[in-house]
């Protein structure tokens, strides 16, 4: 028994009544979400995500969805949010996004005010734009990706959109950030700006779905929200350093940790936090000498680091050797009487 199929079959003959009971059949639109967004499939990693931005308070919270081995959905315009989860149900069952996405709308008596986007595992992609969506709105298919906008200042917006990520080299969240910059230099959203997020996951799924996030980032209220989703990508980018010199500090190479350390602390200058717990690090991995300068610099910028050293041998995260906690609270400055 092929229980994909199966369960995809059930799924679509049941659709309907799961559709009326979310509320896709309801006269009622409660989701006014203009904006523009992208979902695309990295062809290389197999990594899926969906980029947005509007003049909407937590857009995030609302357009954009992914499950890794499964898919993403951008769902907006005036948006009914059980696309999203609906949408990746099926693509999990076994549906192509372009299935899935028919089956939804089939189901969806205000489909004409819709516009939503979705991508599969497989690369396949579908796109609506309804015809009652708020001019200016559209969409753009490529390869493996769909740029779609509404409430625009311009119909060049999702165009321009495409362009930027079919040129910019990168990683798929350097990709999308680009198409959103695109977006905003080409006029954006009419009313301006308010929120952005940025969602991606792994191309095949490890089973626990806490671990399946690449990037997960939100900016629910700012002036510029696509200027700070991408100052916290760079932020998110420093802590996958430190991670993997934690890494590579377990496998005893210490040269390569040190080298991760110093590219986190480079892209993180003035956080003192980042330099502090890489000497924590080194330090339980025996490491004395590599660690002393980082001890030194953070306690020079902030002192309150050297009370938050004294309180980690009572918690295991330090060992608990009177004469090491003495080398190291000896590498702050000395106070002044």
């Amino acid at each position: 028994m092929n229980r994909p199929r199966v369960l995809a079959a059930c799924l679509l003959f049941f659709l309907p009544a799961m559709v009326r009971a979310a509320g896709v059949a309801s006269t009622a639109v409660t989701r006014p979400v203009h904006t523009y967004s992208i979902v695309a499939r990295d062809s290389v990693t197999g990594e899926m995500g969906v980029a947005v931005q509007s003049h909407w308070f937590s857009v995030g919270t609302v357009v954009s969805w992914a499950e890794a081995g499964v898919g993403a959905v951008a769902t907006q315009s005036l948006s009914e949010i059980t696309y999203g989860p609906l949408g990746l149900e099926l693509m999990r069952a076994g549906k192509t996004a372009p299935q899935a996405l028919e089956a939804l709308l089939a189901s969806d008596p205000q489909r004409e005010v819709r516009q939503v986007a979705m991508v599969d595992a497989r690369g396949n992609v579908a796109v609506h734009s309804g015809s009652r969506c708020i001019a200016e709105a559209g969409h753009r298919r490529g390869r493996q990706y769909s740029v779609q906008a509404n409430l625009m200042e311009k119909n060049t917006v999702w165009n321009a959109m495409a362009r930027a990520y079919e040129r910019t080299q990168g990683d798929l969240a350097t990709k999308l950030l680009a198409a959103l910059d695109a977006a905003q230099a080409e006029g954006g959203d009419i009313r301006g700006k308010q929120s952005a997020a940025i969602l991606i996951v792994p191309g095949k799924s490890t089973g626990r779905p806490w671990a399946d996030r690449v990037v997960d980032l939100r900016v629910d209220d700012h002036a510029e929200p696509v200027r700070e989703i991408r100052r916290l990508v760079d932020v998110h980018r420093a802590y996958e350093h430190m991670n993997e010199g934690d890494e590579k500090l377990a496998l005893n190479d210490v040269d390569g940790a040190m080298n991760e350390y110093a590219t986190a602390a480079k892209m993180l200058p003035n956080n003192v936090e980042v330099k502090y717990w890489a000497a924590i690090t080194m330090i339980t991995a025996g490491r004395e000498k590599e660690a002393m300068p980082y001890f030194k610099e953070v306690f020079a910028k902030d002192p309150k680091w050297v009370d938050v050293t004294k309180r980690l041998p009572a918690s295991g995260l330090l060992p608990d050797d009177p004469g090491l906690m003495e080398k190291i609270l000896g590498t702050a400055p000395k106070k002044k009487r």
